[in-house]
């Protein structure tokens, strides 16, 4: 039985709890809603929660505890001289039972034990999910049976129902808090780790990036540089030029399209416009390694000046081109957000419908049109593909965009590909550099929300 097929049956259980429910307080009164503390529907929600939170709950716990309770099952069926076996050497064998079982490959030849704890294993999985199957629709059908008897018209559904539904919200809001705390702390202790092998001034001020080391010490290798500075003037250099490209089309677009535009124009203008959001990235790399990157070199020979035929120049103006969505539709949307009081009101003073743009609409939008434009610097700063296919891997210290240079997104994909040790410092360096990457980027963020706050104090 799988797990979806279970969730379904729930759904449908808990449907059905619903109207049960709602009937049930309705025929307390004869349908007189008005002698119910609450309306029927918040009786068949309570009804339907009661029906399908427990058995939910249960299924959860059931399928977080299965596979440490199932293992432990064949492990304690298993001959006497495997049992003994040193941990990771039994977690390998248990691998290859669990491989054996799925009919997936293994590791070593199949024998009697083996294919006897497989066939075992399997057992065990589909006792275990008739097992849960049952339980769960038992405890559903309790939860709904108990939920319908206890409905009353002095029952106070709506008041438990908000505070089921407060609660699910606050648990949503801490998973969240909760899941960015691990990602910071994660990030921080593997970067602790690298820090430990490599000084943070040689990291942080370090001119030099080649993160190349010797795997073995009995290797003949590189002991590797890991100055990171090229890399974060990499980054900046091209989301510099990205954000000369977006910000000013982007928002030019928007408040033509807001206040200059006629309807059918922006009917078809926006959604067009949009499009280009909606475009994967790998297309835009092809673009400009293969017709921007180019159309640069070519200009550049003409010119007398030599143009790399990967260039930050070809990956900052795609990437330009890409994010020019996120700039004018959020810019869109805020300055038509802007109430039409303002603009009356300036009109009536006698100012030009440019003089209201300038000096009324975007000064109250501008809140917004900050938020759109750190988007935008967020996603320049985190894109990966169109650098890697136009920019290429080099690690160049340098303020020509003409030149190749590399991004830290770049970096930490090509630290991490492939078998790597993560006690190396060529592989503990990704983890450095993607906290150094969200401490700028919170630090951005705090500027805007201080630029944000300062304006709608003023404007609201």
């Amino acid at each position: 039985m799988h797990s979806s097929t279970l969730i379904i049956v729930l759904l449908g259980f808990m449907t059905l709890a619903y109207y049960m429910g709602r009937k049930r307080s309705l025929n307390l009164v004869s349908g007189r809603v008005r002698d119910l503390h609450s309306l029927p529907s918040y009786y068949g929600i309570h009804t339907a929660l009661w029906c399908g939170v427990p058995a939910l709950i249960l299924f959860v716990l059931w399928i977080s505890f299965e596979g440490a309770v199932v293992t432990g099952m064949v492990v304690d069926n298993l001959p006497q001289e495997i049992q003994e076996l040193p941990p990771e050497r039994l977690n390998l064998v248990l691998n290859d039972i669990r491989n054996l079982a799925q009919g997936d490959i293994v590791s070593q030849a199949v024998d009697e034990t083996m294919q006897g704890a497989a066939d075992h294993y399997s057992s065990l999985l589909r006792i275990s999910d008739m097992a849960l199957f049952v339980v769960a629709l038992s405890v559903a059908i309790l939860g709904g049976l108990f939920a319908q008897r206890s409905i009353n018209r002095h029952q106070r559904a709506r008041n438990r129902v908000e505070k089921a539904i407060n609660f699910f919200l606050v648990s949503s809001s801490s998973l969240a808090i909760f899941t960015t705390i691990g990602i910071v702390l994660s990030v921080l202790f593997e970067s602790i780790r690298f820090f430990q092998q490599i000084p943070v001034t040689e990291f942080i001020f370090g001119l030099e990036w080649s993160p190349q080391t010797a795997i073995r010490a009995d290797q003949v290798g590189s002991s590797g540089v890991f100055g990171a500075i090229p890399l974060f003037a990499g980054t900046f250099l091209i989301t510099l030029i990205a954000m000369f490209v977006a910000v000013p089309i982007g928002l030019m677009s928007a408040i033509y399209m807001a206040e200059y535009a006629g309807k059918r124009f922006r009917a078809l203008a926006k959604p067009v416009l949009e499009v280009l959001a909606g475009i994967p990235t790998v297309v835009y790399g092809f673009f400009a390694a293969l017709t921007v990157a180019p159309f640069f070199r070519d200009m550049g020979t003409s010119l007398g000046l030599s143009v790399s035929s990967e260039s930050a120049l070809a990956a900052g103006v795609v990437m330009g081109i890409m994010i020019i969505p996120f700039v004018s539709s959020l810019s869109d949307d805020v300055i038509n957000a802007v109430p039409q009081a303002m603009r009356d009101g300036s009109y009536g003073l006698g100012a030009t419908r440019s003089e209201t743009i300038r000096q009324v609409i975007i000064p109250a939008a501008l809140p917004g049109i900050v938020g759109g434009v750190l988007l935008a610097v967020s996603r320049a700063i985190g894109e990966t593909m169109i650098v890697v296919m136009a920019a290429g891997l080099s690690a160049n210290l340098t303020a020509n965009p003409l030149e190749a240079v590399t991004t830290v997104t770049v970096q930490i994909v090509t630290l991490l590909v492939g078998d790597q040790e993560f006690d190396s410092a060529k592989t503990l360096a990704a983890f450095a550099l993607a906290l150094v990457l969200f401490t700028i980027t919170l630090a951005l963020n705090m500027i805007a929300l201080h630029i944000v706050r300062k304006y709608r104090e003023q404007y609201e």
